[in-house]
């Protein structure tokens, strides 16, 4: 795991070092940066596998003619080695960087076939005078890339790019847009105008600092008409669980487990043991409120398992100071408030380890999610119009008291009706959603509202066009929620939380063979009736506590509404209603008083807008 950059252009070895060093945190191990005529590439390692210096990036082939700039791991580096040792290949390392390499000049852009791994990486052909870059089927590891001012770059975050002199720091409109109403900046966008992030499962090349070629090399399946019999399904789950994280367990580091309680980590967490003679190391994190501690839960699963269980506790005023830590790394606003909890179980566990498992991927792959089991009551108010919808949303909101619990009743009804205020195919999104693209002309300053009420429908239409009309409506979800959400919003938390602390996260159940099969099954193996992840569920009976297995999501959620009135009161509200370019002054006071006086639960608004405007004070964009 490590941090990337390079450009192709006008810029010396100077400005390497300079994009490099910006994101440096991502790998403190070793900084290397290399130049050729216009060419320059740099890398920041946090070593893994191959702790040796003639791993060190950037990595040449064994005749120079080709260098690799490369962030991630590839889990099956040992079975592509022995099959290039077969043809011939002496290797000089024990890198799994050196046999991503080796196996690009083998077969090419074929290797991505390859390739099981969370990847971002960058080859340059200094015969062909040619760059190849490409991201991991997921999108796990993170790759922006711009062309302006005759120059060509790339860089793991856009802070290393943003050091490149000819590149323009200004804010992306559409961009913005998209923040407001997903709480992300969803790929291909980014937030600065210009740069783009290269969507996972895709590659890129780069000839004369022109784009030559962009293509996608995988997709998730969608479900096949034939499925195996449930028991056959458990089974196959079983194997196919057990080699994931086999292959993730792989390090000559250290290595442990994020458990939150959860099933997703809780399976991790077994499969995990059941390959260690000794008691692997687990780590979670609680809260002083009731409603949004789980630490019972992961004793409880520790304690069954068996593993050397670590607790810490994220108070109030410890928030207060992550706030401060994490606000000013981030180069991208990002209004997912549960980053601050994922930061603080990296820092505490990388104190023990430096790589360590989750479950990420759980819910988007069996259905996990509260909106999959609200889709089973959503005819019941299809017949609503939108205006109908918008009204509902409005009286419940005035008669439902607003509550600072986890996922409160007042917050998932408001949520819930806010589905139904747009077309069928939005309905997901709007129920994640903070702010809905028809209120955005009243939230901003008529400069940044143009075209606004336009971008969810035009940006969802990029990823149903490729959803084949035979699909059902569930895969079709599911893919948008992979493509969107998983991509943008919970891998970008894990990405930034962890490398802000040089930990690496490995996530099994992203594994490539595992997306393919849970995503090639039918409905009723991800749910039946009111139980989501039944294929899961059912897996890890005997195996995970009972009340594990079967209690509601809660989701890594943070006390957000209170702190918002009490702790963190007056650092928001000083950033939050100062003057700006951007949002109608009386709507952010209105949202800011209605909260204060607890006429209504507005701490999802509140905090899209807080982030966006610390973002944009932090980079000088207003």
């Amino acid at each position: 795991m490590c941090g990337i950059a390079g450009f192709w252009g006008q810029g010396d070895e100077k400005v390497g070092w300079q994009m490099i060093k910006a994101i440096g945190y991502r790998g403190p191990d070793y900084h290397g940066v290399w130049r050729e005529d216009e060419v320059v590439l740099a890398h920041a390692r946090l070593s893994i596998l191959d702790l040796d210096p003639r791993s060190h990036q950037p990595f040449f082939s064994e005749d120079g003619r080709y260098a690799i700039v490369f962030n991630g791991e590839i889990y099956n580096f040992q079975e592509l080695r022995s099959l290039l040792e077969r043809e011939g290949y002496i290797f000089r390392t024990t890198s799994d960087t050196e046999v991503l390499l080796q196996s690009y000049i083998r077969w090419g852009k074929r290797c991505l076939d390859q390739l099981r791994g969370m990847f971002a990486f960058a080859i340059y052909d200094r015969v062909e005078k040619a760059f190849f870059l490409a991201r991991d089927p997921m999108g796990k590891k993170p790759l922006y890339y711009t062309f302006q001012n005759g120059l060509f770059a790339f860089a793991s975050e856009i802070k290393a790019l943003w050091q490149h002199p000819r590149i323009a720091r200004r804010l992306s409109v559409p961009a913005l847009h998209a923040y407001l109403i997903l709480d992300y900046v969803p790929t291909p966008y980014a937030i600065g105008e210009g740069i783009f992030k290269l969507e996972g499962g895709h590659y890129m090349i780069v000839r004369e600092k022109e784009l030559v070629e962009y293509q996608s090399y995988w997709e998730p399946p969608f479900p096949s008409e034939e499925a195996p019999p449930i028991e056959e399904a458990v089974r196959m789950l079983d194997n196919l669980l057990m080699e994931a994280v086999r292959l993730r367990l792989i390090a000559d580091v250290p290595v442990g487990v994020f458990l939150s309680g959860g099933i997703d980590s809780s399976t991790v967490a077994w499969y995990a043991q059941q390959q260690r003679e000794v008691p692997i190391l687990t780590f979670s994190i609680g809260f002083t409120e009731e409603s949004y501690d789980e630490r019972d839960y992961a004793l409880r699963v520790a304690q069954k398992l068996g593993t050397d269980h670590h607790t810490s506790i994220l108070t109030p005023q410890k928030a207060l100071e992550l706030v401060e830590e994490v606000f000013p790394l981030m180069d991208e606003p990002f209004a997912d408030a549960s980053i601050l909890p994922t930061y603080f179980l990296s820092q505490f566990a990388r104190q023990r380890v430096i790589v360590a498992l989750g479950g990420d991927g759980g819910d988007e792959l069996q259905a996990g999610y509260p909106t999959f089991l609200a889709d089973r009551y959503a005819w019941l108010f299809e017949w609503l119009s939108a205006s109908a919808a918008a009204s509902l949303t409005a009286v419940a909101e005035a008669i439902l008291p607003p509550s600072d619990e986890n996922i409160a009743l007042d917050f998932k009804v408001r949520q819930f009706l806010r589905g139904f205020t747009g077309p069928i195919e939005e309905r997901h999104t709007r129920w994640l959603a903070s702010f809905l693209p028809e209120e955005l002309p009243t939230l901003l300053t008529p400069e940044y509202a143009k075209e606004a009420t336009s971008f969810l429908r035009t940006w969802l239409q990029r990823y149903l066009k490729r959803v084949p009309q035979s699909a059902p409506e569930y895969a079709s979800t599911a893919y948008i929620y992979y493509k969107t959400y998983l991509q943008d919003d919970i891998l970008v938390k894990v990405d930034r939380a962890s490398m802000y602390n040089a930990l690496e996260v490995r996530a099994p159940l992203l594994d490539k063979q595992v997306v393919s099969f849970l995503a090639s099954l039918p409905l009723s193996y991800r749910r039946r009736g009111g139980q989501t992840k039944y294929l899961l569920k059912k897996l890890m009976e005997g195996r995970l506590p009972s009340e594990v297995l079967h209690r509601p999501k809660k989701g890594f959620g943070v006390p957000l509404s209170r702190w918002l009135r009490e702790e963190l009161r007056k650092p928001i509200a000083a950033e939050l209603l100062r003057p700006d370019p951007w949002f109608r002054p009386e709507v952010l006071r209105r949202l800011w008083d209605k909260h204060q006086n607890r006429q209504a639960n507005y701490r999802k608004l509140l905090w899209n807008l807080y982030t966006f405007k610390r973002f944009a004070r932090e980079w000088g964009l207003g």
